[in-house]
């Protein structure tokens, strides 16, 4: 589709008007010249001569010229472009981190999968997980893990494969055997520095309670909702484990409330499904949607087509020059 992006250069339209009616007719007061041969000049001009001033009028040729070459010279003013179909962008609005606990407890087979057979409670999170970020598809995931200390294993992105294939790889103990919920929220808290969208959300998964952490827990808690961060905690495993691998409920229900997320407890692989079919409302899939039409310049086909045009005229009086010359020899 044609548009032009100035269109209010067609108000200078009327100017060659303005300036014909406006200004005084050009003379030249300049000396008169004698020529010899002036009989000759007057027979190849075909003017008779006169005294006084003399006023040459352009003929209708030069007048149709002159109007053409001013319209082409404001529409290429006006920038005239051609629009082309609009193209329509999808781009993610949400950033989500997933926060997995590789602690040694992780490796308590009191979880089954689909068959009933005896898993661990990270194999039946990375089943859950596998469906979770299938149906995730608008947003950018990133993933992380924490033991003894926290670490990113993918910062985030729309590439899914990806953070299903570090999924895959994760294993027990592999971050270490204690649990640093605090460093955890803070390694979360730094990635989302890089982040541009507007809506942070993080998903804590453990089984345990904090056990050494260097930025306690309800201070990075209170960090994550000052930087406009969501964290949604879920407590697996048995509630009643006592000592190191007892599983702190309140710590975590405060983590989500101070942040305004929400808080849950997976008994088994069939609730741990429905925690994360419950998110899927709370953080539904948000998509930004980018639409433009991209645009190719035609400002140069009026000026060539202006250069054409007095390229013509020129050489129709150069023509009939040489005629009325050739006439006279």
């Amino acid at each position: 589709m044609l548009q032009f992006d100035f269109p209010w250069a067609f108000a200078l339209l009327p100017l060659p008007a303005l300036v014909y009616w406006l200004t005084p007719e050009f003379r030249d007061r300049g000396e008169a010249l004698r020529a010899p041969f002036f009989a000759r000049l007057v027979e190849i001009t075909g003017r008779q001569p006169q005294s006084g001033a003399v006023v040459l009028q352009k003929n209708w040729i030069q007048r149709t010229n002159g109007l053409l070459t001013w319209l082409l010279v404001v529409v290429a003013l006006a920038r005239p472009v051609w629009a082309g179909e609009p193209i329509v962008q999808e781009k993610a609005a949400r950033d989500m981190m997933l926060i997995v606990d590789l602690s040694g407890s992780m490796d308590e087979q009191d979880f089954a999968n689909a068959s009933g057979e005896k898993i661990t409670r990270l194999d039946a999170v990375k089943l859950v997980l596998r469906d979770f970020i299938a149906r995730r598809k608008g947003d950018r995931l990133g993933l992380a893990v924490f033991g003894d200390a926290a670490f990113p294993q993918a910062t985030f992105t729309e590439d899914h494969p990806t953070i299903l294939q570090l999924l895959e790889e994760l294993q027990t103990g592999m971050a270490g055997p204690k649990t640093v919920i605090g460093d955890a929220i803070g390694l979360a808290i730094r990635l989302f520095d890089a982040s541009s969208t507007q809506n942070k959300v993080v998903i804590l998964l453990t089984d345990g309670n904090d056990t050494g952490s260097q930025m306690p827990v309800a201070r990075a808690a209170s960090i994550a909702a000052e930087e406009g961060i969501t964290i949604h905690t879920i407590a697996m495993g048995d509630p009643t484990t006592v000592g190191e691998q007892e599983l702190d409920l309140e710590t975590l229900q405060t983590i989500s409330k101070t942040t305004g997320g929400g808080f849950f407890l997976a008994l088994d692989r069939g609730e741990l499904e429905k925690i994360y079919a419950e998110l899927d409302k709370l953080e539904p899939v948000k998509l930004d949607t980018l639409s433009y039409r991209p645009k190719r310049p035609l400002f140069h086909y009026p000026l060539a087509a202006l250069v054409v045009c007095n390229m013509l005229l020129a050489g129709v009086m150069l023509t009939g020059a040489r005629r009325r010359e050739g006439a006279h020899a």
